[in-house]
């Protein structure tokens, strides 16, 4: 099955195997770009989000430090010192959360306690649930610190800082900081570690919020059973914590709306062990924006690029198709027989050299079909005078051995009329057929008269009735005597003549022709004849038979040249008629032809017998 696309110009083909590679180049190209600029905006989302992650630990040790601080000045303070050591609650915390009132402006928590971990008093207000009693974070921090330092040193306690979540509220987040106080008990003595400052600030909403009007950036603390803080609403909040649960490092999370760059960081306690986790989010709501205005940018540009390259392409291609048009045309007139056609050569790529061998093709096949004609008509020129030579040669030999009868012997004057007649009716057949041979070359026929078809067919016979009798050849003549027709009797009888001939030829060792018609209606409504002249011979060949109308067509036959059928289907073609062949290898050759306007007549007795 053809495709629908081998239908179309040429010129067609070209723009749109343009505009397909055009269209497939630009679009590989285009999500080449659009992929590297995502990555790059990826990266720098990423790279924003690193540096986001600093900004927030800056930002969070400045205040940790600050706290720190708070607690590392009191704890240097003699009057702080004196009353941590008289483990006075009372005085501690007048003391202590005078100065710490005093020192701080945070919202922090401020404790309090023992190297154990028991909660001594807060400095800051009632302690939030889970910070009283005993608290492990601090007596891990303090088996941290020296028991005693010299007094050299006191002035610079350490501090230890970790995330801490209470027992029983997994949602409450603290980060904390631990600065032991030394006292001195008597004079002289190391100083001694006697309590721990214990300083925090709670992880909530409004501290992520801050961070997020500091960073520009969204923050989410969560912890393993719960989210402590988010700068995100609550949907967005469980939908981003999802994905980050399976997420790969250098992938986008979504929440459903808009997609985020992100990092991620654990928040440890005291041990280093993770309690908490911090994701910090970007938004990459800008660059989708600006990924999408980019595209609506590229798709413009294609269309301008599509539309000027469709144009370059017609007018260069519609140059190129020209000349192919042209030889296109030129092949269709030389398929009409006009080899005198020739295109223009415009240069001497290939359509030029292609255009210059059409040419020389043209010349060429010119050339050789006047060489062809010429041979042709000498070749039918030698072929027409043998078949006229073969034609003449059996009235040539009856006038011949008449004459010479007549010339060397004494006959009697009956036997001489017969002779007379003999070279009589030979004379005229040697006429006829140079006549007929003139008529056929001037596309002449003969004036039709009313003849008896039995006597044209019966006068063919006579003819060659010695040549039939010598062959053993048995001739029946099967046509009503009432049959009239108008024919040109010469040439008809002509006809007979050389399908009677053809039916000797193939039966040199005897057989028999039949010949007979049948008056018919046809179709339209109008009398013809139907005439059959069948012999016993051999048979045509089947390699011949559709060609054996054909003039010079010959097989089997000891003379001739094939003229004789051609003729003969010729005149019945004058006549309104066709003719037609059956046959059977081994079983003879049957001709048939119809003529037209026959009729039947009264037939006087004299002439019917």
């Amino acid at each position: 099955m053809r495709s629908p696309l081998s239908r179309l110009p040429l010129l067609a083909k070209i723009m749109l195997s343009t505009s397909v590679a055009l269209t497939a180049l630009f679009a590989i190209t285009t999500e080449f770009v659009l992929n590297n600029i995502r990555q790059t905006m990826s990266q720098s989302l990423q790279q924003e989000v690193q540096t986001s992650f600093q900004a927030y630990q800056s930002l969070w040790q400045a205040r940790t430090d600050l706290v720190s601080s708070a607690g590392r000045l009191m704890s240097d303070m003699p009057d702080v010192r004196a009353a941590f050591g008289s483990n006075d609650k009372p005085t501690i915390i007048e003391k202590a959360g005078e100065l710490w009132s005093k020192v701080s402006n945070l919202n922090a928590i401020f404790l309090v306690a023992d190297p154990m971990g028991q909660v001594l008093a807060s400095l800051s207000g009632d302690a939030p649930p889970g910070l009283t009693g005993n608290l492990d974070f601090v007596r891990q921090a303090a088996e941290t610190f020296p028991n005693a330092i010299d007094e050299s040193s006191a002035t610079a306690p350490k501090t230890a800082s970790a995330y801490f979540i209470p027992n029983g509220n997994p949602c409450s987040l603290y980060q904390i900081s631990v600065t032991p106080v030394y006292v001195q008990s008597t004079p002289g003595e190391p100083l001694r570690k006697q309590n721990m400052l214990v300083a925090g600030l709670r992880i909530d909403a409004l501290v992520a919020q801050n961070l997020k009007a500091a960073t520009n950036s969204d923050f989410l603390f969560v912890s393993p059973g719960c989210a402590i803080a988010s700068t995100l609403n609550g949907r967005a909040t469980g939908v981003v914590n999802s994905s980050l649960a399976n997420a790969r490092n250098d992938a986008l999370v979504s929440d459903g709306v808009m997609e985020y760059a992100w990092f991620q960081t654990q928040l440890k306690d005291i041990s280093g062990k993770p309690v908490a986790t911090l994701s910090i989010l970007r938004p990459f709501e800008t660059a989708n924006a600006a990924v999408a205005s980019l595209s609506t940018k590229i798709g413009v540009l294609w269309l301008l690029v599509m539309c000027a390259g469709l144009g370059f392409t017609y007018l260069l291609a519609r140059r190129i198709v020209e000349p192919v048009k042209q030889l296109d045309r030129a092949a269709a007139e030389v398929a009409r027989q006009n080899y005198a056609i020739e295109v223009e050569v415009r240069g001497d790529d290939e359509l030029g050299r292609l255009a210059r061998t059409f040419n020389n093709m043209c010349a060429s096949i010119r050339q050789a079909r006047e060489d062809l004609i010429r041979q042709e008509r000498i070749s039918t020129i030698g072929r027409l005078s043998s078949s006229i030579v073969h034609d003449l040669r059996n009235p040539l030999a009856a006038i011949y051995g008449g004459s010479e009868m007549l010339v060397d012997a004494d006959l009697p004057p009956g036997h001489i009329k017969r002779l007379a007649g003999n070279i009589y009716r030979a004379s005229r057949r040697i006429q006829e057929l140079l006549q007929d041979l003139l008529n056929v070359s001037r596309g002449k026929t003969g004036t039709p008269e009313l003849c008896r078809l039995r006597e044209v067919a019966f006068a063919a016979c006579d003819s060659l009735a010695g040549a039939a009798t010598a062959q053993a050849v048995t001739t029946r003549l099967s046509i009503p005597a009432d049959l009239e027709a108008p024919l040109d009797r010469n040439r008809m009888e002509r006809a007979f003549v050389n399908l009677i001939s053809n039916a000797l030829e193939a039966m040199p060792g005897g057989g028999e022709i039949r010949i007979s018609a049948t008056a018919e209606i046809g179709g339209d409504g109008e009398p013809s004849v139907l005439v059959t002249v069948e012999d016993t011979g051999p048979g045509i060949a089947p390699e011949i038979r559709a060609k054996i109308f054909q003039p010079f067509v010959t097989a089997g036959k000891r003379n001739g040249l094939g003229l004789g059928l051609a003729l003969t289907r010729q005149t019945v073609l004058d006549h309104g008629g066709d003719m037609w062949v059956d046959s059977t290898p081994g079983r003879g050759a049957r001709f048939i032809f119809r003529l037209p306007g026959v009729r039947a007549v009264p037939v006087p007795v004299e002439a019917s017998r």
